[in-house]
């Protein structure tokens, strides 16, 4: 049986945990090679993939540095040739709904990783895909990119991602390359992990789906996996809720 993404090249970033990691292993299992990077690099989450077979690599990558972000993006292309898929999800949550709307500090610092990080990353990936006439980028937004859910920066950010997607999108649809994004609901990570040790908690976030439970790392990369191979062939510009039907209540 074929794999969906037999020898594509894949760049990754928040890979080190969470819904990054999950998503480049899947990556690897579905047979594309894989650029794993993150804030502290990605080295065990590359070593999962290597010792199950597969072929990665680490990178440690800021992705505000716009000038680290293209030479990570270069390297990959310049190591193994092309780049077929981008997932771009490093992000931060700073805030939560009592954080003071004058904490501008804390916005800039949250907008600056989440909405200008995946611009900056969305930039390099687009300059090697466009003259192959080919790839698919995958963002990481959130159901806060559709609701008015979390902070003020976390919130506008999300929301920008969905709008950086759709611009992407259109701008790049007659070029051979889709560009969709992901919004997860609240997802078993480390990002959430303080608030999962908390039975309270726990319970409100599992409540806040109608399948009363959080969701998991591998159930995200299962659609982005969907979504950069070729059965999403005729998807472009879309944000995939996948939040256990957060944004249908």
């Amino acid at each position: 049986m074929n794999k969906l993404l037999e020898g594509r090249i894949a760049f990754v970033t928040g890979g080190a945990g969470g819904i990054g990691a999950a998503t480049a292993i899947a990556f690897a299992e579905e047979g594309a090679k894989v650029a794993v990077s993150d804030l502290k690099g990605a080295a065990d989450t590359v070593a999962t993939i290597v010792a199950a077979g597969g072929e990665a690599y680490a990178i440690t990558l800021d992705v505000t540095d716009q000038a680290a972000v293209t030479a990570a993006v270069d390297g990959v292309v310049a190591k193994w040739g092309r780049l077929d898929i981008a997932f771009n999800n490093a992000g931060v949550s700073l805030e939560d709904m009592t954080t003071p709307w004058e904490s501008v500090d804390v916005y800039e610092k949250v907008v600056a990783v989440n909405q200008r990080g995946v611009m900056l990353c969305m930039a390099a990936e687009l300059k090697h895909m466009a003259p192959q006439k080919s790839g698919a980028i995958v963002n990481t937004a959130s159901v806060a990119g559709l609701t008015g859910l979390a902070g003020a920066g976390y919130c506008s950010s999300k929301h920008a991602v969905v709008g950086l997607t759709r611009s992407a999108a259109m701008r790049y649809a007659a070029e051979g390359i889709r560009v969709n994004c992901v919004c997860p609901g609240a997802i078993s990570t480390p990002m959430t992990e303080s608030d999962s040790l908390d039975p309270q908690s726990k319970a409100f976030m599992a409540q806040m789906h109608p399948m009363n439970r959080m969701g998991e790392a591998r159930e995200i990369a299962d659609g982005v996996v969907f979504l950069v191979s070729d059965k999403a062939s005729f998807i472009t510009g879309h944000p995939l809720a996948i939040d256990g039907g957060y944004v249908a209540r």
